[in-house]
């Protein structure tokens, strides 16, 4: 990974987050056996510290996932209790129902995660376990983790674990950031003093009712954490967006870990049944949204799959196998979040919504987007988002015009496509 450093920086990522990487029997490594252990097969803890390295010479930042819920069986304190039964001092560290264990049943006799014998759940609300839990966040961070993403927290219920967990975090290091797996509204989760941001499933259903409408293959959808997802017109969509962002406050909105897929989840070019044009659009607004946006390995060169393991594919290094243009897509949003600081940071406002159309400001810029199979003329009214009487130029096509009569009066906009205006 360390060697791919420089096509990622290329591509103008600014952090990675890794999926487990600690000791653990099984490949996707959420079985946990050794949470001070990096996985020999991936190098073991010399290879993190190197990863670590040179991604922070390239001014990126690092994110580890922290799976404390359950462990696997082999962690050290379940088969210490395997052994020694009622006489272990682990007895406390599960919830156990009865003695011996039968860990090799498929109803075992403790509780585990979705009834899965291989992932025993830990007994959070017991001091050592606490303890043990928050020495390990401490000590990655120590070790130059730049912060977590949370596993199921929700399935972790103690608001006061949740408090102590950042309190060690941020004490190592304040500016590292703490997101959560929670794949509904967060409120509860997003007070200022539990977790920064959650991954935000529910705009990844949002962007993809839009911009994927009747071609969203829902079959797959629906059998995946996703669940089904409602076709939406512009000013659907723009109501939903709108209601994401007035339930956070702005710090939130903007530290919120947006996506479109993740290792959860059937891949982007799949969902849209293979349309490119969709994908660049998706794309593109996962990044002129307000929050983080986050892509996941592979979707920027269209790599394809359903579910789980086909999603979970290595990624495509042969680049003849790319979709190039989803790529540059990619790579074109990212240099300009980074190149116009309030793509980053600007609220959203609506200016426009009708059928698949919609233009929406970002301070002085105005996102106008076509999610129809349709060229839209852009002739709209702007409500004053752009300066009477001036010049426009759109950031994308180098295409200038000049508003007249409060209205846009911009060049028709290919179907599945966007433009950003701003004042010359």
């Amino acid at each position: 990974m360390a060697e791919k450093i420089p096509y990622l920086k290329d591509l103008g990522v600014e952090a990675l987050y890794l999926n487990p990487i600690f000791a653990s029997t099984a490949n996707h490594r959420y079985h946990t056996t050794d949470y001070f252990q990096v996985d020999p097969l991936l190098g073991g803890n010399v290879a993190l510290r190197h990863l670590l390295e040179v991604a922070h010479a390239h001014g990126m930042r690092v994110i580890l996932d922290g799976v404390f819920n359950h462990t696997g069986r082999g962690f050290f304190a379940f088969q210490h209790l395997l052994e020694n039964g009622e006489q272990s001092p682990y007895r406390d560290w599960y919830h156990v129902k009865g003695f011996p264990l039968n860990p090799y049943s498929r109803h075992p006799n403790y509780e585990a995660w979705w009834g899965n014998p291989e992932l025993p759940k830990l007994k959070v609300e017991t001091p050592a376990v606490r303890e043990y839990l928050l020495e390990v966040a401490e000590h990655w961070i120590r070790f130059g983790a730049d912060g977590w993403r949370l596993d199921v927290p929700n399935e972790i219920p103690d608001p006061e674990f949740w408090r102590a967990f950042r309190r060690r975090v941020k004490g190592a290091n304040p500016e590292a950031y703490i997101v959560g797996e929670i794949w509904e509204e967060a409120d509860f989760w997003l007070q200022g003093d539990m977790f920064d941001a959650t991954m935000n499933y529910p705009l990844s259903r949002a962007i993809l009712g839009f911009v994927g409408g009747e071609v969203l293959d829902q079959e797959l959808s629906s059998r995946s954490g996703l669940g089904r997802i409602e076709p939406l017109q512009a000013l659907a969509f723009s109501h939903r967006l709108e209601g994401l962002f007035s339930r956070y406050r702005p710090e939130v909105v903007r530290a919120q870990m947006n996506l479109l897929t993740s290792h959860d989840t059937p891949r982007l070019l799949t969902l849209l049944r293979g349309s490119v044009e969709r994908a660049k659009l998706a794309l593109s607004l996962l990044f002129l949204l307000p929050g983080n946006p986050t892509v996941y390995y592979g979707e920027e060169v269209g790599m394809e799959g359903g579910h789980d393991p086909e999603n979970r594919g290595g990624m495509i290094w042969d680049e003849a196998r790319w979709q190039e243009e989803i790529r540059q897509t990619v790579r074109r949003m990212a240099r300009l979040r980074q190149e116009h600081p309030e793509l980053r940071t600007a609220p959203y406002q609506r200016v426009y919504a009708a059928d698949g159309h919609l233009a929406f400001t970002r301070g002085p810029y105005l996102v106008v987007v076509n999610a129809s199979s349709e060229p839209f003329r852009q002739d709209f009214p702007l409500h004053g988002a752009l300066p009477r009487g001036a010049q426009a130029v759109d950031l994308l096509s180098g295409k200038t015009c000049t508003p007249a009569g409060g209205r846009l009066c911009g060049p028709e906009l290919p179907p599945f496509s966007v433009a950003i205006w701003v004042e010359v």
